[in-house]
């Protein structure tokens, strides 16, 4: 039987990734073009088309902007889960900004559709090794689980040593957050989800979504996780952004060459690697695919 993958959609629009943050602060935002329900709606579609299930991470400015896009993605039946509220990466900002923040994206999103919200996803993977008290808020938040680790080298996040798989952040004696196959009993916990890697080589390789869907061939992607699902026999978890969507969207101005070429690669061929992706492997949003294996 085929195995069941995660899908995962970071809602947030073009010009709030964390590659444009000096272009475009926040106190901008209210004026640019907003693609983002487009663009939303469009994966809607291909998603009924195949009756498929996702867990839909939703920034916070994007849900109080548009509120019925936020109920109808609840009402096809996708997870809400959150994004925070304002894409600020937590390196960036202090605990107590990061408390508000995560706690304010929960309750907007609780209070449009009705349902409790489980889970987070930071901005840009920002949960490092510097920033492990983001762990303590997020439990104290009572957020159920965290998909916020890549573990790989990075110029922007990453912690290379953390566990490929789901399993749990655990609270050590030293006050060190690490992965665990299991929950402690007497030590906070929060259930990890951290983004799908290869292993080749005794190294870690992103393999799973966003610009790596972009820029390496399908054929590529294919056969990477293929091999995670056939060989190390587990499920991935595959993130995109509804801007990859968008070869139409407005050009930033005055970013870096090497900005430019993760954020526009490939953006026209996006559509149609996601419809062949949907069509290869089977899919379903974290929450109903976590409670089904318990």
């Amino acid at each position: 039987m085929d195995m069941t993958n995660f899908l995962t959609i970071d809602v947030e629009d073009y010009f709030q990734v964390s590659a444009f943050e000096n272009v475009s602060p926040p106190e901008t935002w209210g004026g640019r073009e907003c693609r983002v329900e487009r663009n939303t709606e469009l994966i809607l579609e291909i998603l009924d088309e195949r009756n498929v299930t996702a867990t839909f991470f939703i920034l916070g400015w994007i849900a109080k902007r548009y509120p019925e896009l936020i109920r109808s993605i609840a009402s096809r039946g996708h997870e809400i889960a959150s994004h925070g509220f304002g894409h600020q990466r937590i390196c960036n900002i202090d605990r107590r900004t990061f408390r508000e923040d995560i706690r304010r994206s929960k309750s907007l999103l609780e209070e449009i559709t009705g349902d409790q919200v489980y889970g987070y996803r930071a901005p840009s993977y920002s949960i490092s090794q510097k920033t492990e008290w983001a762990f303590d808020e997020l439990c104290e938040a009572d957020y159920q689980y965290d998909s916020s680790i890549f573990p790989i080298r990075h110029d922007l996040y990453g912690i290379p040593d953390w566990s490929r798989f789901a399993g749990y952040a655990v609270k050590e004696e030293d006050g060190c957050w690490r992965s665990s196959d299991c929950a402690s009993a007497n030590r906070p916990s929060l259930q990890e989800l951290p983004i799908t890697t290869l292993r080749i080589f005794k190294r870690n390789f992103p393999i799973a979504g966003g610009g790596y869907f972009r820029l390496l061939p399908y054929a590529v992607t294919n056969w990477g996780l293929k091999k995670i699902n056939q060989q190390d026999r587990r499920p991935f978890i595959f993130y995109l952004h509804p801007w990859e969507l968008d070869p139409q969207q407005p050009r930033m101005k005055n970013i870096s060459l090497k900005s430019r070429f993760r954020h526009y690669l490939n953006l026209e061929r996006t559509e149609n690697r996601f419809r062949t992706l949907l069509d290869d492997f089977k899919f379903t949003s974290i929450h109903r695919g976590i409670c089904s294996s318990q």
